[in-house]
């Protein structure tokens, strides 16, 4: 009881996947792990206005993908791609490694209102525009609840509204079963610095359990012979209306009289 644990790691090889995917001996390890570290943080700080949420790394043949999942490719990729040239050289520049083995791909997030982070971010920004924190809390649910998410949590904590003792304040709608392996939550992280202090904020958005594979691979089945005999029926229907209304007739003129001469 208790014992809190991060809601992405408890799930990783069961839900979700590594941020990072490369291997290495004992010695490099600690090393390759520390300068993971240090691009993410380049590159978040970088892309402060981007709405960058995460950043994964892929490392195979002395070489590195790394690919920007972010809500706003253009502020990243920039007029003509310039932007990204730049960063690739700065980033290959921190990995120690020639720019031509150092790979960036844009991954572009189409609903920003189911990304955890990016509402978690979101929320913090309108705190340090000092939008007062319940109403902020409660337009990110809302937000997400209407994108089409079956549940969300928001919780924030410390000096909220500039108040001389910390506290801790929350608000969830729909439902989020942490305790369930399946289930597909997906969890931010964020903090805001106002002038009295860090306030921190925690994003859980529930989106759905996750089944094995065979059973996903039945249910598309499924869904497509439903769709196959839908269209099927309709089709159906359509040749049936067209078989019982009947030919229009048309008309023949009567022949007018010649007139006299």
């Amino acid at each position: 009881m208790g014992q809190k644990v991060n809601p992405l790691g408890i799930r990783l090889g069961i839900t979700r996947d590594w941020t990072s995917k490369w291997y290495a001996s004992k010695k490099q390890f600690p090393l390759l792990v520390h300068t993971d570290f240090l691009v993410r943080e380049f590159l978040k700080k970088k892309l402060t206005d981007a709405s960058v949420s995460r950043v994964l790394i892929e490392r195979a043949a002395k070489k590195v993908n790394i690919t920007i999942q972010t809500a706003r490719p253009g502020i990243v990729i920039g007029k003509k791609g310039e932007d990204i040239e730049k960063l690739r050289g700065e980033t290959a520049k921190l990995l120690g490694m020639a720019v031509s083995d150092v790979r960036l791909n844009i991954s572009e997030i189409r609903k920003p209102e189911l990304d955890a982070q990016l509402v978690a971010e979101s929320i913090s920004q309108q705190i340090e525009k000092r939008v007062m924190f319940r109403r902020a809390m409660k337009r990110a649910v809302m937000s997400t609840m209407r994108s089409g998410a079956l549940g969300i949590k928001v919780r924030m904590s410390g000096r909220l509204n500039g108040s001389e003792i910390a506290r801790t304040e929350w608000y969830r709608e729909g439902r989020v079963p942490l305790h369930t392996f399946r289930a597909d939550i997906d969890y931010g992280l964020a903090e805001a610095r106002t002038t009295y202090g860090v306030i921190g904020i925690k994003v859980w958005i529930f989106k759905g359990e996750v089944f094995d594979q065979a059973q996903l691979d039945r249910q598309a089945e499924n869904q497509a012979q439903g769709e196959a005999a839908n269209a099927a029926a309709a089709a159906a229907a359509a040749a049936a209306a067209a078989a019982t209304v009947p030919a229009p007739v048309i008309a023949a003129a009567a022949p007018q009289p010649e007139a006299a001469p």
